[in-house]
């Protein structure tokens, strides 16, 4: 809902707000508990269609993207990254 009032507010400035929502990334986050954690990524790996957990760079290029002028038409959206986990 905030990313929803912030575009509504400042889209009249030309600024748009998106948020994106990853699922289960391989990460240092947490001291690495998906990376350091074998089981722990195993069973979230078989939650996903793709078979596995996400890595920084399966994320780090749609971010990229938001802050393109290509997505210009893009606002008030929550973009899930997450290899389809909540299907």
């Amino acid at each position: 809902m905030f990313t929803k009032h912030v575009a509504k507010d400042f889209g009249s400035r030309g600024i748009r707000a998106n948020v994106v929502a990853p699922g289960p990334i391989e990460t240092d986050f947490n001291n690495a508990a998906i990376r350091n954690n074998p089981e722990m990524k195993n069973r979230l790996s078989g939650l996903s269609p793709l078979g596995r957990v996400g890595l920084a760079d399966d994320v780090g290029p749609v971010v990229a993207f938001l802050c393109t002028d290509e997505s210009r038409w893009i606002n008030g959206q929550r973009i899930e990254v997450s290899g389809g986990i909540n299907l």
